[in-house]
Protein backbone atom coordinates (compact mmCIF):
# COMPACT_ATOMS: atom_id res chain seq x y z
CA UNK A 1 0.00 0.00 0.00
CA UNK A 2 1.32 3.44 -0.94
CA UNK A 3 1.05 6.00 1.89
CA UNK A 4 0.62 9.62 0.73
CA UNK A 5 0.69 12.48 3.22
CA UNK A 6 -0.43 15.87 1.95
CA UNK A 7 -1.11 19.24 3.52
CA UNK A 8 -4.02 20.18 1.26
CA UNK A 9 -6.13 18.98 -1.63
CA UNK A 10 -4.27 21.43 -3.88
CA UNK A 11 -1.03 19.54 -3.22
CA UNK A 12 -2.58 16.12 -3.72
CA UNK A 13 -0.88 13.82 -6.20
CA UNK A 14 -0.72 10.05 -6.45
CA UNK A 15 2.46 8.07 -7.13
CA UNK A 16 3.35 7.55 -10.78
CA UNK A 17 1.97 4.01 -11.02
CA UNK A 18 -1.51 5.31 -10.10
CA UNK A 19 -1.32 8.71 -11.82
CA UNK A 20 -3.60 7.72 -14.72
CA UNK A 21 -5.51 4.79 -13.21
CA UNK A 22 -9.19 5.02 -12.31
CA UNK A 23 -9.94 4.49 -8.61
CA UNK A 24 -12.66 3.30 -6.28
CA UNK A 25 -12.37 5.50 -3.20
CA UNK A 26 -13.74 5.68 0.32
CA UNK A 27 -13.44 8.77 2.54
CA UNK A 28 -13.67 9.15 6.31
CA UNK A 29 -11.91 9.44 9.65
CA UNK A 30 -11.60 5.62 9.99
CA UNK A 31 -10.48 5.92 13.60
CA UNK A 32 -9.94 2.47 15.07
CA UNK A 33 -10.23 0.50 11.79
CA UNK A 34 -13.00 -1.55 13.40
CA UNK A 35 -14.79 -4.57 11.92
CA UNK A 36 -17.23 -2.31 10.06
CA UNK A 37 -14.36 -0.42 8.42
CA UNK A 38 -12.69 -3.71 7.59
CA UNK A 39 -15.85 -5.04 5.93
CA UNK A 40 -16.29 -1.87 3.85
CA UNK A 41 -12.66 -1.87 2.73
CA UNK A 42 -12.74 -5.59 1.97
CA UNK A 43 -15.73 -5.10 -0.33
CA UNK A 44 -14.16 -2.07 -1.98
CA UNK A 45 -10.90 -3.89 -2.67
CA UNK A 46 -12.72 -6.90 -4.12
CA UNK A 47 -14.75 -4.68 -6.46
CA UNK A 48 -11.66 -2.75 -7.52
CA UNK A 49 -9.86 -5.99 -8.42
CA UNK A 50 -12.86 -7.17 -10.47
CA UNK A 51 -12.96 -3.90 -12.41
CA UNK A 52 -9.21 -3.40 -12.80
CA UNK A 53 -9.27 -0.18 -10.83
CA UNK A 54 -7.13 1.03 -7.92
CA UNK A 55 -8.52 0.77 -4.39
CA UNK A 56 -7.93 3.92 -2.37
CA UNK A 57 -8.77 5.46 1.00
CA UNK A 58 -8.79 9.13 1.99
CA UNK A 59 -8.60 10.03 5.67
CA UNK A 60 -7.74 13.05 7.77
CA UNK A 61 -5.45 14.29 10.52
CA UNK A 62 -6.25 15.70 12.96
CA UNK A 63 -9.66 14.15 13.50
CA UNK A 64 -12.31 16.54 12.08
CA UNK A 65 -13.80 16.98 15.56
CA UNK A 66 -10.61 18.73 16.67
CA UNK A 67 -11.45 21.54 14.24
CA UNK A 68 -15.24 21.35 14.25
CA UNK A 69 -15.73 20.78 18.01
CA UNK A 70 -12.56 22.06 19.71
CA UNK A 71 -14.34 22.12 23.09
CA UNK A 72 -14.98 18.35 22.94
CA UNK A 73 -12.67 16.72 20.38
CA UNK A 74 -12.69 12.96 19.97
CA UNK A 75 -9.87 11.06 21.67
CA UNK A 76 -8.03 8.84 19.21
CA UNK A 77 -8.48 5.07 19.08
CA UNK A 78 -5.53 4.87 16.68
CA UNK A 79 -2.65 7.13 15.72
CA UNK A 80 -2.07 7.81 12.00
CA UNK A 81 0.83 5.33 12.03
CA UNK A 82 -1.27 2.64 13.71
CA UNK A 83 -4.08 3.30 11.24
CA UNK A 84 -1.70 2.76 8.32
CA UNK A 85 -0.37 -0.45 9.87
CA UNK A 86 -3.90 -1.81 10.36
CA UNK A 87 -4.85 -0.91 6.78
CA UNK A 88 -1.72 -2.43 5.24
CA UNK A 89 -2.95 -6.06 5.14
CA UNK A 90 -6.42 -5.14 3.79
CA UNK A 91 -5.27 -4.86 0.18
CA UNK A 92 -5.63 -1.14 -0.54
CA UNK A 93 -3.43 0.26 -3.30
CA UNK A 94 -3.04 3.66 -1.68
CA UNK A 95 -3.98 5.67 1.40
CA UNK A 96 -4.04 9.47 1.47
CA UNK A 97 -3.91 11.48 4.70
CA UNK A 98 -5.10 15.08 4.34
CA UNK A 99 -4.46 17.77 6.95
CA UNK A 100 -7.89 18.76 8.29
CA UNK A 101 -7.94 22.55 8.77
CA UNK A 102 -10.61 25.23 9.24
CA UNK A 103 -10.11 26.08 5.56
CA UNK A 104 -10.81 22.50 4.52
CA UNK A 105 -13.89 22.42 6.75
CA UNK A 106 -15.26 25.40 4.81
CA UNK A 107 -14.65 23.89 1.37
CA UNK A 108 -17.88 23.38 -0.60
CA UNK A 109 -18.80 19.75 -1.18
CA UNK A 110 -18.56 20.10 -4.96
CA UNK A 111 -15.01 21.47 -4.80
CA UNK A 112 -13.93 18.63 -2.53
CA UNK A 113 -15.43 15.99 -4.80
CA UNK A 114 -13.89 17.62 -7.88
CA UNK A 115 -10.47 17.28 -6.26
CA UNK A 116 -11.09 13.60 -5.62
CA UNK A 117 -12.26 13.13 -9.21
CA UNK A 118 -9.44 15.07 -10.85
CA UNK A 119 -6.47 14.23 -8.64
CA UNK A 120 -7.32 10.73 -7.45
CA UNK A 121 -9.25 9.65 -10.58
CA UNK A 122 -12.19 8.65 -8.42
CA UNK A 123 -14.89 6.96 -10.49
CA UNK A 124 -16.78 5.24 -7.66
CA UNK A 125 -17.23 6.57 -4.09
CA UNK A 126 -18.01 4.03 -1.35
CA UNK A 127 -19.66 5.55 1.75
CA UNK A 128 -21.94 4.69 4.65
CA UNK A 129 -25.58 5.83 5.06
CA UNK A 130 -24.79 8.85 7.26
CA UNK A 131 -21.80 10.05 5.22
CA UNK A 132 -21.44 13.75 4.43
CA UNK A 133 -18.56 16.01 3.40
CA UNK A 134 -17.97 19.66 2.66
CA UNK A 135 -19.07 22.85 4.36
CA UNK A 136 -22.08 22.31 6.60
CA UNK A 137 -22.07 18.60 5.65
CA UNK A 138 -23.81 19.63 2.43
CA UNK A 139 -22.30 16.70 0.52
CA UNK A 140 -24.64 14.04 1.89
CA UNK A 141 -25.82 10.99 -0.06
CA UNK A 142 -28.65 12.73 -1.99
CA UNK A 143 -26.33 15.58 -2.97
CA UNK A 144 -23.54 13.21 -4.01
CA UNK A 145 -25.93 11.12 -6.07
CA UNK A 146 -26.94 14.30 -7.88
CA UNK A 147 -23.32 15.35 -8.44
CA UNK A 148 -22.20 11.92 -9.64
CA UNK A 149 -23.84 11.88 -13.10
CA UNK A 150 -22.78 15.48 -13.68
CA UNK A 151 -19.12 14.76 -12.97
CA UNK A 152 -18.78 11.14 -14.08
CA UNK A 153 -18.64 9.12 -10.87
CA UNK A 154 -21.10 6.86 -9.10
CA UNK A 155 -21.95 6.53 -5.40
CA UNK A 156 -22.08 3.12 -3.74
CA UNK A 157 -23.84 3.10 -0.36
CA UNK A 158 -22.58 0.54 2.14
CA UNK A 159 -25.20 -0.39 4.79
CA UNK A 160 -24.50 -0.10 8.49
CA UNK A 161 -22.42 -2.94 9.86
CA UNK A 162 -23.71 -4.67 12.97
CA UNK A 163 -22.29 -7.25 15.34
CA UNK A 164 -24.22 -8.90 18.19
CA UNK A 165 -27.21 -6.64 17.42
CA UNK A 166 -24.94 -3.60 17.88
CA UNK A 167 -24.21 -1.03 15.21
CA UNK A 168 -20.44 -0.78 14.99
CA UNK A 169 -19.07 2.75 15.10
CA UNK A 170 -15.95 4.49 16.35
CA UNK A 171 -18.12 6.65 18.62
CA UNK A 172 -19.66 3.61 20.32
CA UNK A 173 -16.24 1.97 20.72
CA UNK A 174 -14.88 5.14 22.36
CA UNK A 175 -17.74 5.01 24.85
CA UNK A 176 -16.98 1.38 25.68
CA UNK A 177 -13.26 2.06 26.17
CA UNK A 178 -13.92 5.18 28.23
CA UNK A 179 -16.10 3.09 30.56
CA UNK A 180 -13.54 0.28 30.78
CA UNK A 181 -15.57 -2.25 28.77
CA UNK A 182 -12.53 -3.38 26.83
CA UNK A 183 -13.90 -6.89 26.19
CA UNK A 184 -16.89 -5.50 24.27
CA UNK A 185 -14.67 -2.99 22.47
CA UNK A 186 -12.40 -5.84 21.32
CA UNK A 187 -15.30 -7.66 19.68
CA UNK A 188 -16.14 -4.55 17.65
CA UNK A 189 -12.52 -3.78 16.80
CA UNK A 190 -11.65 -7.37 15.92
CA UNK A 191 -8.61 -7.11 18.21
CA UNK A 192 -7.75 -6.02 21.75
CA UNK A 193 -7.77 -2.27 22.26
CA UNK A 194 -4.22 -1.01 22.76
CA UNK A 195 -2.20 2.07 23.64
CA UNK A 196 1.49 2.69 23.18
CA UNK A 197 4.12 4.89 24.72
CA UNK A 198 7.58 5.19 26.24
CA UNK A 199 8.46 3.72 29.63
CA UNK A 200 9.36 6.54 32.03
CA UNK A 201 10.40 6.73 35.66
CA UNK A 202 7.72 6.74 38.36
CA UNK A 203 7.83 6.63 42.14
CA UNK A 204 9.32 3.08 42.13
CA UNK A 205 6.68 2.07 44.66
CA UNK A 206 5.82 -1.12 42.76
CA UNK A 207 9.40 -2.33 43.06
CA UNK A 208 9.24 -1.88 46.84
CA UNK A 209 6.06 -3.97 46.90
CA UNK A 210 7.68 -6.78 44.91
CA UNK A 211 5.80 -5.88 41.72
CA UNK A 212 7.95 -3.53 39.62
CA UNK A 213 5.88 -1.75 37.00
CA UNK A 214 6.57 0.00 33.71
CA UNK A 215 5.06 3.49 33.73
CA UNK A 216 3.85 4.34 30.24
CA UNK A 217 3.90 7.89 28.87
CA UNK A 218 0.94 7.97 26.44
CA UNK A 219 0.15 10.88 24.12
CA UNK A 220 -2.55 13.05 25.75
CA UNK A 221 -4.80 12.88 22.65
CA UNK A 222 -5.02 9.09 22.94
CA UNK A 223 -8.08 7.50 24.54
CA UNK A 224 -7.15 5.62 27.73
CA UNK A 225 -9.57 3.13 29.32
CA UNK A 226 -11.32 3.86 32.60
CA UNK A 227 -9.38 3.62 35.84
CA UNK A 228 -9.04 0.06 37.06
CA UNK A 229 -6.98 -3.12 37.01
CA UNK A 230 -6.74 -4.98 33.70
CA UNK A 231 -5.46 -8.28 32.39
CA UNK A 232 -3.25 -7.23 29.50
CA UNK A 233 -0.64 -8.28 27.00
CA UNK A 234 2.45 -6.13 26.58
CA UNK A 235 4.32 -6.04 23.31
CA UNK A 236 8.01 -5.19 23.51
CA UNK A 237 9.37 -5.33 19.97
CA UNK A 238 8.42 -8.75 18.61
CA UNK A 239 7.90 -10.18 22.11
CA UNK A 240 4.43 -10.42 23.67
CA UNK A 241 4.18 -10.97 27.43
CA UNK A 242 1.37 -11.49 29.94
CA UNK A 243 0.84 -8.57 32.27
CA UNK A 244 -1.41 -6.79 34.75
CA UNK A 245 -1.98 -3.09 34.11
CA UNK A 246 -3.22 -0.49 36.56
CA UNK A 247 -4.75 2.79 35.41
CA UNK A 248 -5.47 5.41 38.02
CA UNK A 249 -4.25 7.64 40.80
CA UNK A 250 -2.95 5.07 43.37
CA UNK A 251 -5.44 5.95 46.18
CA UNK A 252 -3.68 3.72 48.76
CA UNK A 253 -0.71 6.08 48.62
CA UNK A 254 -0.71 9.58 47.18
CA UNK A 255 -3.76 9.96 44.92
CA UNK A 256 -1.38 11.50 42.41
CA UNK A 257 -1.67 12.17 38.70
CA UNK A 258 -3.31 9.53 36.55
CA UNK A 259 -0.84 6.89 35.35
CA UNK A 260 -0.70 3.69 33.33
CA UNK A 261 1.48 1.10 35.06
CA UNK A 262 2.10 -2.40 33.67
CA UNK A 263 3.54 -5.31 35.62
CA UNK A 264 5.02 -7.87 33.20
CA UNK A 265 4.59 -11.36 34.60
CA UNK A 266 7.80 -13.38 35.04
CA UNK A 267 9.93 -10.61 33.52
CA UNK A 268 13.13 -9.18 34.91
CA UNK A 269 14.82 -6.43 32.97
CA UNK A 270 15.24 -2.69 32.52
CA UNK A 271 12.47 -1.22 30.36
CA UNK A 272 13.19 2.49 30.81
CA UNK A 273 13.25 4.33 27.50
CA UNK A 274 11.67 1.43 25.62
CA UNK A 275 8.43 1.76 23.68
CA UNK A 276 5.68 -0.63 24.78
CA UNK A 277 2.24 -1.49 23.44
CA UNK A 278 -0.37 -2.51 26.01
CA UNK A 279 -3.29 -4.65 24.78
CA UNK A 280 -6.29 -4.48 27.12
CA UNK A 281 -7.94 -7.90 27.41
CA UNK A 282 -10.28 -7.65 30.42
CA UNK A 283 -11.01 -5.24 33.25
CA UNK A 284 -10.75 -7.29 36.44
CA UNK A 285 -11.78 -4.70 39.02
CA UNK A 286 -12.04 -1.01 39.83
CA UNK A 287 -9.19 0.91 41.39
CA UNK A 288 -9.62 0.95 45.15
CA UNK A 289 -7.97 2.13 48.36
CA UNK A 290 -6.48 -0.43 50.76
CA UNK A 291 -5.81 -0.08 54.47
CA UNK A 292 -2.08 -0.68 54.07
CA UNK A 293 0.61 -1.97 51.74
CA UNK A 294 0.19 -5.54 52.99
CA UNK A 295 -3.49 -5.61 51.99
CA UNK A 296 -2.61 -4.12 48.61
CA UNK A 297 0.05 -6.77 47.94
CA UNK A 298 -2.41 -9.52 48.84
CA UNK A 299 -4.86 -8.14 46.28
CA UNK A 300 -2.14 -7.85 43.65
CA UNK A 301 -1.34 -11.52 44.24
CA UNK A 302 -4.97 -12.31 43.45
CA UNK A 303 -4.95 -10.01 40.42
CA UNK A 304 -1.92 -11.78 38.98
CA UNK A 305 -3.50 -15.20 39.47
CA UNK A 306 -6.73 -14.05 37.80
CA UNK A 307 -4.82 -12.44 34.91
CA UNK A 308 -2.91 -15.65 34.24
CA UNK A 309 -6.21 -17.51 33.95
CA UNK A 310 -7.81 -14.93 31.66
CA UNK A 311 -4.79 -14.50 29.41
CA UNK A 312 -4.39 -18.25 29.04
CA UNK A 313 -7.83 -18.34 27.41
CA UNK A 314 -7.41 -15.17 25.35
CA UNK A 315 -3.90 -15.64 24.03
CA UNK A 316 -4.94 -16.25 20.41
CA UNK A 317 -8.53 -15.04 20.31
CA UNK A 318 -10.79 -12.10 20.99
CA UNK A 319 -14.25 -13.63 20.81
CA UNK A 320 -13.63 -16.30 23.45
CA UNK A 321 -12.25 -13.95 26.10
CA UNK A 322 -14.36 -14.00 29.28
CA UNK A 323 -16.17 -10.81 30.18
CA UNK A 324 -15.43 -9.55 33.70
CA UNK A 325 -16.86 -6.03 33.39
Amino acid sequence: MMYVLTTSLADLALPEQYAARESIVTVGAFDGIHVGHQALIGGLVARAREEGRAAGLVTFYPHPSVVLRPDRPARYLTTPGEKAALLEPLGLDWMVVILFTPQLAQMPARAFVEALYDRLHMRVLWVGPDFALGRGRAGDLPALRELGPQMGFEVHEVPYYGRDDTRVSSTHIRTLVRRGHVEEAARLLGRHYSVSGEVVHGAHRGRCLGYPTANLDVHPERLVPANGIYATFVRLGSERRDSVTSIGIRPTFDRGERRIEAYLLDYRGDLYGHDLVIEFVARMRREERFADAEALVAQIDRDVAQAREILGVCRDTVTECPSTS
